[in-house]
């Protein structure tokens, strides 16, 4: 199948929302349960992962002044634990910042699947040769 790199970069995207949103929704569900810490999704490591994959995520220094760009990881997404607390019983999730959360991820989401079809329906009309 023909790829882009937009589309694989909007696809990696995806992937990424949807990691977060699966996240959000374990966060959710222990809200109440005694010393169960927030997890949260790491972008910085998808964002290398796109780099990798379409090769036009090259960060370059215009001055020398500007700061280095290492990316550590391997390109996978992260779940990582967070440690404040929130509640008396040792619980970090903050119900309030969690739905916040789900609402940016959701606009998030559906932009790029927006994008994504725009990019299929660009490819179409390419193919039927802009009939």
């Amino acid at each position: 199948m023909f790829v882009t790199s937009t589309i694989a970069a909007l696809e990696e995207g995806i992937r990424y929302s949807s990691t977060k949103q699966k996240a959000i929704s374990t966060n959710l569900a222990n809200v109440d349960t005694p010393n169960f810490k927030e997890k949260t999704v790491s972008f910085d490591q998808v964002l290398q992962a796109v780099g990798e994959k379409t090769g036009h995520l090259q960060a370059k220094r215009t001055d020398e002044r500007h700061l280095s760009f290492p990316l550590p990881g391997n390109g996978v997404v992260s779940l990582r634990e967070k440690g404040e607390l929130y509640n008396h019983n040792g619980n970090s999730v903050d119900v309030d910042k969690q739905m916040t959360e789900m609402a940016k991820n959701q606009l998030y989401y559906n932009a790029l699947v927006d994008r994504i079809s725009g990019s299929f329906q660009s490819l179409e009309t390419a193919i039927k040769g802009g009939k």
